[in-house]
């Protein structure tokens, strides 16, 4: 299992000159032999660089796995929390970060290609988390053998969740009144 964090950027209305609003997003990717990617888990950090990776490995790693991450100083705690962690930094190595996390490096590129080439560089803060949402849906069913069946469990997962109202949608962030 690679674990890491990425920054997405996202071009501001009215500003030219490249000036970029970064959001971070945290990223574990599983790992099968043969160097093949399996499932994905991608959410956006509340803060850039913190402790909230680990909350996040929690959420989304088995207890005892082998974490594969890079030198940061908050992840050397994943040893303490029951994982097995294999630090990888990049300025003690020969190797470059492509090599030693693959995973994580090669899923960050499809997503942001992904972002860039469906929504032409137009993805709001409000909105970040829903589509992060729907390329992991994408990403974990792209070997599915019944493509047929993906229609079906978004219809199945769509059932499944508790209703939300519009404005709750439009900003998930902010409490909603719900009159009943």
């Amino acid at each position: 299992m690679s674990l890491d964090e990425v920054f997405i950027g996202n071009e501001p209305r009215g500003r030219a000159g490249g000036v970029k609003d970064h959001t971070a997003a945290m990223i574990a990717v599983e790992s099968i032999p043969g160097r093949k990617l399996g499932r994905v888990r991608i959410e956006l950090a509340e803060t850039a660089r913190s402790v909230s990776m680990l909350g996040f490995a929690d959420r989304v790693i088995a207890k005892g796995s082998t974490v594969r991450t890079d030198g940061a100083n908050y992840l050397k705690k994943l040893t303490a929390a029951g994982y097995e962690h294999v630090a990888f930094v990049g300025t003690d190595s020969a190797e470059p970060a492509h090599i030693n996390l693959p995973g994580v490096h090669m899923v960050a590129s499809l997503l942001k290609r992904w972002l860039t080439g469906t929504l032409h560089y137009a993805v709001s803060q409000e909105h970040l988390a829903y589509y992060l949402d729907e390329y992991t849906f994408r990403f974990n069913r792209r070997t599915s053998k019944s493509r047929g069946l993906l229609f079906y469990r978004l219809l199945q997962q769509a059932v499944n969740t508790d209703p939300h109202p519009l404005a709750e949608l439009r900003n998930p962030v902010a409490a909603v009144d719900v009159p009943f």
